[in-house]
């Protein structure tokens, strides 16, 4: 484990400095899409490796941010794009060829791949920061570094590292405002932007606080089933733990009640302990909150950028595919949100925008809900979670976007093409089946080709694939499917599941040949 310093005054006084320098370049090649420009893409999962080693082929998940590479298509824009591992280069061919309008050999020529060549399971800006020669490599790869800037999964201590290593400023948030994404950060941002949160406590420091907060909870309202334990730094609901109250008995006995209880919280990720979710808990903190029931409940999610001039963009909204035994785990996507709500999210999304402004936030993020119909109709928005990074809901949006080169329309919460037609999807990252194992990703590409499961530039829908670098191993990938409406798009995806299942069955019956 790399043991970082404390940043000294000026490497903090130069990491400013870069991020005003940002702002300044920014703003003036923003508009030109002629522009000369570098990325760095650093898709690090800086996240807590223990509850990372629980998501299934998660080694291959820096693969997410090569929607990226569609960045090629603005023909003066360097991509150096930096992995644990080199990434197959059938894979990277395949982006290349989603390329609108360029050729995959022009787009090629301004890309740099560098890889640490180290499958260990750490961060990769950690290894990075441990190899000065591949830093070197890094720094000779860019042209002029006053318009270079680095892009990340999640900004922590490490990223504002590898920036001032670079001499780079970085697209996200400043480290010093980690705490804000959190869940008990969430909750304070939400009330300060005016926004409904779910009966609970924030900031608890250790499992004796967790059973304060379920006792008092239970006791604020009587009426609850269940209450969620989230831990500050869970990630696509893994971090999180259902405490059941049925059975409670009344206030005189609800504390010991409760103590016992706790051990045999449900846990949504699979192997979890309850000693090692109260040592996590001990590190990270979190909270306690109700459970939001519902007859007709739904998770959308908007999505938001804060540039580097302080203007504020909403981005998108996403009706989020929950799974888990408690519908707690992100499995996918659909774009944009239902329609009877979908500009009630982006609004409340606006709202925390301004306050993470305010706070001096930059870059894209998310802002998830809890949805439960009335029974006049309308519905309930419950704000639950701020990310404070690139979520499941970011790649299949860009890819959307680079392959239609359309935009999305704030006023309607629609995307629309340069023709002005809408456009759909359906996206998962957990499309998983051990009838892929033993696929190679040039496997896939065979299957698609002979299926016709590409994106049709004509009509401008069709399938994209990604995370195909876990699917020999895991029987892994991730897919975006494009359609004029709702129901195009998930019969995109319909299809493209039956053909996968065939394939895979009839590779069975022919002994693997």
């Amino acid at each position: 484990m790399l043991h970082l310093p404390p940043p000294t005054p000026s490497d903090l006084q130069r990491a400013k400095q870069l991020q005003e320098r940002f702002a300044r370049s920014f703003a003036a090649s923003n508009d030109d899409r002629n522009a000369p420009r570098t990325v760095v893409i650093v898709p690090s999962l800086t996240l807590d490796q223990e509850v990372l080693a629980r998501i299934s082929g998660v080694h291959h998940y820096e693969e997410r941010q090569l929607c990226m590479l569609l960045l090629l298509r603005f023909p003066r824009t360097r991509v150096i794009y930096l992995t644990s591992m080199p990434i197959a280069e059938s894979i990277i061919d395949y982006y290349l060829h989603l390329l609108p309008g360029i050729p995959a050999q022009h787009a090629r020529r301004r890309l740099t791949l560098i890889s640490c060549d180290d499958a260990s399971p750490r961060p990769l800006t950690e290894k990075l920061l441990a190899r000065p020669r591949v830093l070197q490599r890094i720094r000779e790869a860019i042209p002029d570094p006053a318009i270079a800037h680095m892009t990340c999964f999640t900004v922590t201590d490490l990223e504002r590292a590898l920036g001032i290593e670079l001499d780079l400023p970085v697209y996200g948030c400043d480290p010093s405002l980690y705490h804000l994404g959190t869940k008990s950060g969430s909750r304070k941002i939400f009330r300060e932007a005016g926004l409904e949160v779910p009966a609970g406590y924030e900031d608890l420091a250790n499992a004796e606080c967790v059973g304060a907060a379920l006792v008092e909870l239970k006791k604020q309202r009587p009426e609850l089933d269940r209450a969620v334990v989230k831990l500050n730094d869970g990630f696509s609901g893994e971090g999180n733990a259902i405490f059941d109250y049925r059975g409670a008995p009344d206030d005189s006995g609800l504390a010991s009640w409760v103590k016992r209880r706790l051990p045999k919280l449900l846990f949504e990720a699979s192997g979890m302990t309850w000693a090692l979710y109260s040592e996590k808990f001990l590190a990270m903190g979190g909270v306690v909150e109700e459970f939001v029931e519902g007859l007709d409940k739904r998770s959308p999610s908007a999505q938001l950028r804060i540039d580097p001039t302080g203007m504020i963009e909403a981005v998108s909204t996403h009706d989020q595919l929950l799974g888990g035994g408690n519908a707690q785990i992100f499995l996918g996507c659909r774009f944009p949100a239902d329609d009877s709500y979908r500009m009630e999210i982006q609004d409340r999304g606006l709202k925390v925008a301004k306050a993470l402004a305010g706070h001096g936030a930059l870059g894209r993020f998310s802002v998830d809900f809890l949805s439960v119909r009335k029974p006049d109709g309308g519905w309930r928005h419950v704000a639950i979670e701020i990310n404070l990074r690139k979520g499941g809901t970011t790649h299949p949006f860009l890819m959307l976007q680079s392959l239609t080169d359309g935009h999305y329309c704030r006023d309607t919460g629609l995307f629309l093409t340069p023709g002005g037609e809408p456009r759909y999807y359906y996206a998962s990252d957990n499309l998983e089946s051990e009838l892929y194992r033993g696929l190679l990703p040039f496997d896939l590409i065979d299957i698609a080709a002979m299926n016709r499961l590409h994106f049709h530039g004509t009509n401008q829908e069709g399938v994209a694939f990604h995370l195909m670098g876990a699917l020999s191993e895991f029987g892994k990938l991730g897919i975006v499917c494009i359609g004029a409406s709702y129901d195009r798009a998930e019969a995109y995806y319909r299809e493209t599941v039956d053909i996968l299942n065939k394939e895979g069955k009839a590779w069975l019956r022919n002994g693997g040949q």
